[in-house]
């Protein structure tokens, strides 16, 4: 009897395959970086192709460190970067254009387009998104207006478009001969194209968008037997049986299953999921309504979402373009070598400001800058950033929660690269006001995947023995004064205010 479950965490900055265990634990791991493609300012992509070609090398490495076969896997579930959009042709396999990264800005003028008629909101209450560049919709509609030939190749059906966990099922169940063409709840309800209640596609959104129904794949459930992997994987005939976006995906490793429970993940970007259970709770205070995940036939379960766009990126930012760093971890280094920030506060505003402001006009900004700051007050203020930008969201959160009759957020539950930062974590605490709790298997995005797919082969019977795996592995809880978190906070909106208003009609 097979003993493990694979997951492919295709992420942003990197693929991961990694193999667990009965008990959610980690058995092995395989993963490689590949290239961020910045041809200009504000555009991000990569390289579909690298992206399929890594998924088979760290499958490889991942089976090989724990000496398994095939026959040793009972089940493969995929996760992704949401959002990032990848047109391909279905006839070739040959991606059309790079895939588009959620963290790119280039369809702001597409954005503003489709807001002229009825605002950012335009389509929310359908689909639970505003406009913005963040989502796939509108980098799908960018390809078909701008690269030469895709506007017909689309009408005559030949292109397909996918989130990055498509792009991976499609290949690893035969590409071209026989790929399976699917998506799941969660990544399609960050399209701006599925209707939240119905759960299909809206046509007459897709008319407004531009984009042909024939390149979007069929909406599954998230745990689910989709297809088999194809004679020459490493995982042939494996079932692929379970797909999640990385964050709801993060939420379900964390076992937080239920209405009132959430997770914030730590990675390129920061995402504080809060779950409503079967309801819908729209919004009113600058979060996004989501999927949270569906079970086979089971019922369709809701959250609200806050997305922060850079926080582990702005670490690397540091590190690859300011050089004040030379890894990431010396970031807690060089905080702890000061007592505070100094006044100083960074706004990482690189893609404008989501939630729970969605300002597009706004830029990155350090303020506060006097001749007694260094180079250890900026890596604390970039530490504090993530923190601050979190505690934003997490009274938007509470906002919306109370107002439908809930009951605010007790502790956080936290994972991600960033939250072996034990600086960071304890901030995270002091501005909250709340505990923040880590646990044992930090690696949720993967085994979220894992129990997706887990679930729908009868690997684990049930979401009780998933809830039994988790473990807690430190707590952080807060220790700063009420007073001078209230000063911290106003200190860090007025940062905030002074990252607005930024972009005009000619900035470059």
């Amino acid at each position: 009897m097979s003993e493990h479950v694979i997951a492919i965490d295709q992420g942003t900055t990197s693929t991961r395959a990694i193999v667990f265990d009965r008990t959610g634990a980690i058995v092995s791991v395989g993963q490689k970086e590949h290239e961020q493609i910045m041809p200009r300012a504000g555009w991000v992509e990569h390289d579909p192709l690298e992206i399929w070609q890594n998924v088979q090398e760290v499958i490889g490495v991942a089976l090989a460190r724990a000496d398994l076969t095939r026959h040793d896997i009972a089940a493969a579930g995929i996760t992704n970067q949401r959002e990032t959009a990848v047109v391909w042709n279905r006839r070739t396999g040959e991606p059309v254009y790079n895939a588009i990264v959620w963290q790119d800005t280039r369809t702001q003028g597409i954005v503003d387009r489709l807001a002229a008629d009825g605002g950012i909101e335009r389509f929310k209450e359908v689909v639970g998104l505003p406009l913005a560049t963040y989502f796939s919709g509108t980098k799908i509609a960018w390809i078909l207006e701008n690269v030469e030939g895709a506007r017909e190749a689309a009408e005559a059906g030949d292109l397909l478009f996918g989130t990055t966990d498509c792009w991976v099922l499609w290949n690893l169940t035969g590409g071209v001969d026989g790929g399976v063409h699917v998506t799941d709840v969660t990544n399609a309800s960050r399209t701006m194209f599925m209707d939240l209640e119905t759960l299909e596609w809206r046509d007459d959104i897709l008319e407004v968008f531009g984009v042909p129904r024939s390149m979007l794949p069929e909406i599954r459930s998230s745990s689910e037997v989709y297809g088999t992997a194809e004679s020459s994987s490493l995982l042939r005939e494996t079932p692929i049986a379970g797909i999640l976006g990385d964050q709801q995906a993060a939420t379900f490793g964390q076992a937080a299953f239920d209405a009132g429970e959430s997770k914030n993940t730590y990675g390129t970007g920061c995402f504080l999921i809060f779950q409503t259970g079967t309801e819908i709770v729209r919004s009113t205070n600058g979060l996004l309504t989501t999927v949270g995940y569906k079970l086979g036939d089971g019922p369709v379960h809701y959250a609200l979402e806050g997305s922060i766009a850079v926080t582990g990126s702005l670490i690397q930012w540091l590190r690859d373009q300011l050089g004040i760093i030379e890894s990431a971890p010396q970031v807690e280094e060089l905080a702890r070598r000061v007592e505070d920030n100094g006044g100083v506060y960074v706004v990482p505003a690189f893609s404008g400001l989501f939630a729970p402001y969605w300002r597009p006009d706004a830029r990155g900004a350090i303020v506060g800058l006097t001749r007694y700051s260094n180079r250890n007050h900026i890596a604390r203020a970039a530490l504090e950033a993530v923190a601050y930008q979190t505690r934003d969201v997490l009274d938007a959160v509470n906002a919306d929660v109370t107002a439908a009759g809930g009951v605010p957020l007790a502790e956080l539950r936290v994972d991600g690269g960033m939250v072996a930062n034990g600086a960071l974590m304890q901030f995270q605490a002091d501005v909250l006001g709340v505990p923040v709790v880590r646990p044992r298997v930090a690696e949720t995005t993967a085994l979220g995947a894992a129990y997706a797919a887990g679930l729908a082969v009868g690997f684990w019977s049930g979401l009780d023995e998933l809830r039994a795996n988790w473990r807690e592995d430190a707590r952080w809880e807060p220790t700063l004064d009420a007073s001078e978190r209230d000063r911290l906070l106003r200190q860090w909106r007025k940062a905030v205010e002074k990252s607005m208003d930024w972009v005009d009609e000619d900035t470059r």
